[in-house]
């Protein structure tokens, strides 16, 4: 139509390219900071297919997608949706880098900072516990209703933060930190489907996990107690847990984290996800 309005002038073929640009631009819908450590979720046609650098991501039934960036990442990434006809649309993804804070903790017992060998048998078991229960993807899309604080309490402690024990440098910490006294409530961030209760884990004594779909979980650590049983469904704002001083800590407080299958991405960014709406055609 627009060729026999203006008879095939060059102003023809840049109006018919600009609007085919634009229609396909439009179906990529996304949520969340492109950051390290930030929580991205998007919303397609089901029938499309979505990858992330050749990664085929799941497209739920109303259209999710998800994805994260880990603490450190400063790779560039395609993302693509592509329709049944084989229509393409993309965009470059670079996550912006952050800077992260250092902490010092003092006073750490040696017990701690150099377990014996059972101890570090005991820890090697653990994680490869967590790391089977990362390889989980349902097809639960919870995620996609955005999340909130598990506690309002001061925030001691923050996602990236590299700490110092004794003066010695250690493993970025990976979650946010929430001050509370032994037995204060834990409320889950966002619905979902309990996946692993273990109350005696060494580094991070008692440990719930719940799925969020698509491989997203959140991990609550140093818990005194669980107030759901694997395989739960769990609301949103329900009560979980109770704050503990279990595992290898100098005080009782919640920690939270969350993941994207081995991906550790910033609960705090996470809580910025909006629900999109419904797919464009």
């Amino acid at each position: 139509m627009l060729l026999s309005i203006f008879k095939g002038t060059k102003f023809s073929y840049l109006c018919i390219i600009i609007t085919f640009t634009f229609t396909v631009q439009a179906e990529i819908q996304l949520t969340g900071e492109i950051k390290q450590g930030g929580l991205v979720v998007g919303k397609t046609q089901p029938h499309n297919t979505v990858t992330l650098n050749e990664r085929v991501l799941p497209v739920s039934a109303n259209g999710d997608y998800v994805f994260a960036f880990s603490r450190n990442d400063d790779k560039q990434y395609q993302l693509k949706i592509i329709s049944p006809e084989g229509k393409i649309a993309q965009k470059t993804l670079t996550p912006t880098k952050r800077d992260y804070k250092i902490s010092r903790v003092e006073g750490i017992k040696k017990s701690i900072m150099s377990p014996n060998k059972k101890a570090k048998m005991r820890a090697k078991q653990d994680s490869k516990m967590m790391v089977e229960v990362r390889k989980i993807s349902s097809n639960l899309t919870d995620f996609s209703q955005g999340f909130i604080a598990p506690r309002k309490a001061r925030i001691t402690g923050v996602y990236g933060s590299q700490r110092f024990y004794n003066g010695e440098p250690k493993n970025p910490h990976y979650g946010v930190d929430y001050a509370g006294a032994i037995g204060t409530p834990v409320k889950a961030p966002a619905s979902g489907k309990i996946l692993l209760w273990v109350p005696d884990m060494f580094y991070s004594g008692g440990t719930l996990v719940i799925d969020h779909g698509h491989g997203i979980t959140s991990n609550f650590l140093h818990l005194s107690a669980s107030l759901v049983k694997v395989g739960d469904t769990v609301k949103q704002g329900q009560v979980i847990a109770k704050v503990g001083n279990s595992g290898r800590v100098t005080g009782p407080h919640l920690d939270w984290r969350m993941n994207w299958h081995q991906v550790r991405f910033d609960p705090q960014l996470a809580m910025k996800i909006k629900p999109l709406t419904k797919a464009l055609n």
